[in-house]
């Protein structure tokens, strides 16, 4: 055999087949694409602390392998792609469980009257490349009209729109007259505007439930008070009855779909918490009875300090009406409280900004506000990744960098384990496997 080998060699022709029987290597380029992710200092795992130089293997959007060490054993083809990060930190993408991608900051609230809702998926896709270019790869939207989210999700899930995976709540059910619903206007005005989605007692807020699931709801928004930036001057209470908000609740469960819950005072705090809902949004006043609510019934703080920043930065300059720069400053001497309380109480604290509140980008910004009140950098990561992932139910998917998550990525210098400001200059991005430019 071995002279027959030599002689063909030396013909010049091609060995048989069957001379050569090389060993299968899963990462082996075939048909399909590939990318190898050169990792200078790896963070797979907020929890577990970062460990070092690492090769991340991507295929079709999903991380298949995560080796130690720095070589790659192939070249750059049509198939292979070979991304450099050697010198960067690498983690998971991060997530926002409160934000609104299809408004911006200020404007006039009458604007709803004369822009019509299609501008929001205009200005949904500018802000969501602005999110995921901060290093957001998953957020979950709090309330938009009713298709102009569902169209963003559409068309960030098939890369049509450079942006992150969104998780769309739709139009928030509302009491009529409160937060979340039109006012402002005359009331043929008012009702013209109408959402859809106000409701009184059990059984209306039950059909809008599944009435917000049939439209394409992946979360159920409710205003469970009053708010700061609408129009209605009724104070930052309880809103909705205690049988509204079970009756929201357990009708939004049994369709598997989570409850979140804009919620400023106290007792509107601690109703929403008995109620059953899944995560208690802003929680500006929440004392210790409202706490303890949240802890007996397993419902998480997202505590939205960047909105607080952002409205305090717009006082005085003629951007909200009185009514609406009057309950500002009611807000802003207990912002933050909630966060050193519920940390101290055991109440899981998740990362949500409200961005939309203030200009979308600045999201990270958040993470130093949340270390000011009382959790640790590694804390404050581990709310925007592992436990953000375990709030919306994505803890297999998303939130840590292991074989079958969702290539999920984000690049920068430093370590915000130590410094969480580093995260507020992201160099690189990837969400679904697609590098955001």
């Amino acid at each position: 055999m071995i002279r027959y080998l030599l002689a063909m060699l030396a013909l010049g022709l091609a060995a048989p087949a069957f001379a050569v029987n090389a060993p299968a290597d899963e990462n082996v380029p075939t048909e399909d694409h590939v990318t190898f992710i050169q990792v200078g200092n790896l963070i797979a795992d907020p929890a577990k602390g970062a460990t070092g130089p690492a090769i991340i293997t991507v295929r079709e959007g999903k991380i298949t392998k995560v080796d130690a060490g720095s070589t790659i054993p192939y070249a750059a083809t049509d198939i292979v792609t070979i991304i450099d990060m050697s010198d960067k930190t690498v983690m998971p993408g991060l997530i926002d469980l409160h934000v609104h991608l299809t408004g911006d900051p200020g404007g006039d609230f009458w604007k709803q009257a004369t822009e019509p809702t299609e501008w929001g998926v205009v200005v949904g896709a500018k802000n969501a490349l602005l999110t995921a270019k901060a290093g957001f790869t998953t957020v979950r939207e709090a309330g938009s009209s009713q298709y102009s989210a569902f169209s963003l999700r559409k068309g960030t899930a098939e890369g049509v729109i450079p942006g992150p995976r969104i998780i769309a709540a739709g139009p928030a059910l509302a009491i009529v007259g409160g937060h979340g619903d039109t006012t402002g206007f005359k009331e043929d005005i008012n009702d013209a505007l109408a959402s859809g989605y106000s409701c009184t007692g059990p059984v209306e807020c039950a059909e809008k439930v599944r009435k917000a699931s049939r439209a394409g709801s992946d979360i159920i928004k409710i205003t469970a008070t009053g708010g700061v930036l609408s129009q209605q001057g009724r104070g930052l209470e309880a809103h909705f009855t205690d049988a509204e908000m079970i009756s929201i609740a357990d009708t939004a469960h049994s369709l598997g779909l989570k409850v979140m819950a804009h919620a400023h005072g106290a007792r509107g705090i601690e109703a929403a918490a008995r109620a059953g809902i899944d995560t208690i949004d802003h929680g500006t006043f929440a004392d210790e009875a409202a706490l303890k609510a949240m802890k007996a019934s397993g419902s998480a703080l997202v505590p939205t300090l960047m909105a607080f920043q952002g409205v305090s930065e717009g006082l005085g300059k003629g951007i909200y009406t009185p009514v609406v720069e009057n309950k500002i400053r009611e807000t802003l001497g207990s912002v933050g409280k909630a966060v050193t309380m519920a940390k101290d109480m055991g109440v899981p604290v998740a990362f949500g900004t409200d961005a939309g509140v203030f200009d979308h980008g600045r999201n990270a910004e958040e993470f130093a506000l949340m270390v000011r009140h009382g959790l640790t950098p590694r804390e404050a990561v581990i709310s925007a990744t592992t436990l953000a992932a375990e709030v919306l139910g994505m803890e297999e998917q998303i939130g840590r960098i292991a074989p079958g998550y969702s290539a999920d990525l984000i690049a920068f210098d430093g370590n915000p384990l130590e410094e969480v400001t580093v995260l507020e200059k992201i160099d690189w991005v990837m969400v679904r496997g697609r590098v955001i430019d």
